[in-house]
């Protein structure tokens, strides 16, 4: 279990959910803030899954970027008119180049190469014509003041791998080129929880229960 202390947050709990699969995760295609690709059959299972076993929390609010496939993920929780909100600085990095391309030996060669360099502390370095994870964190911190700026106190996030584990990073105080540490699935599932003294944990880590007996196709 992880934990750290929060100063200034306050929201009591967060939900953090990664969206449903889309036909360019199962081909293994390149996504990132560039492409605006819909759920498939597969994602919508998924987002049906989710919400099947979490219906009966009481959000008071619910969050999604400004590509498509987040907000069909959790469309289930907008149908029952919970106040939601698009934030797009939290949409997923810009791949750059490389978005809408298959990942082939080379590509995946040089993506490799790039969280390494990554993992080194090297934040500033962007893939060819795409986002540093540092110009990321910064439109991310911007969405989340626009979060933390509101009232409500149990809310449901859902949006990107990477942008979710740069997130991720910030909430728990980690170092970024340690964001690797928060794995990510198709509609993973964080729990993060603030107790008393204020130390925020993360009581579900990447959890995928809801999903289990779900066929994909």
């Amino acid at each position: 279990m992880f934990e750290t202390k929060i100063e200034n947050l306050v929201k009591e709990k967060n939900y953090i959910v990664r969206h449903g699969q889309t036909d360019y995760n199962l081909r293994g295609v390149v996504q990132g803030s560039g492409i605006d690709a819909p759920l498939n059959s597969n994602g919508l299972r998924q987002g049906k899954a989710f919400f099947d076993a979490y219906k009966e929390i009481p959000f008071e609010k619910v969050y999604y970027t400004g590509l498509q496939r987040t907000k069909q993920s959790v469309q289930g929780f907008l149908n029952l008119n919970i106040p939601s909100e698009s934030i797009i600085e939290f949409n997923e990095i810009s791949w750059g180049k490389y978005e809408g391309l298959p990942m082939t030996h080379d590509e995946n060669e040089y993506y490799l190469q790039m969280l390494k360099r990554w993992s080194l502390g090297d934040l500033d370095y962007a893939i060819a014509g795409g986002e540093s994870p540092n110009m990321v964190v910064f439109r991310l911190k911007i969405g989340l003041e626009k979060i933390l700026n509101q009232p409500e106190k149990l809310i449901l996030i859902c949006m990107h791998g990477r942008a979710m584990r740069m997130l991720l990073s910030i909430l728990m105080n980690y170092e970024l080129k340690f964001m690797d540490e928060f794995k990510h699935q198709n509609l993973g599932l964080y729990e993060l929880n603030m107790d008393d003294s204020g130390v925020f944990r993360i009581l579900k880590y990447n959890s995928g229960a809801h999903l289990k007996g779900l066929e994909l196709i």
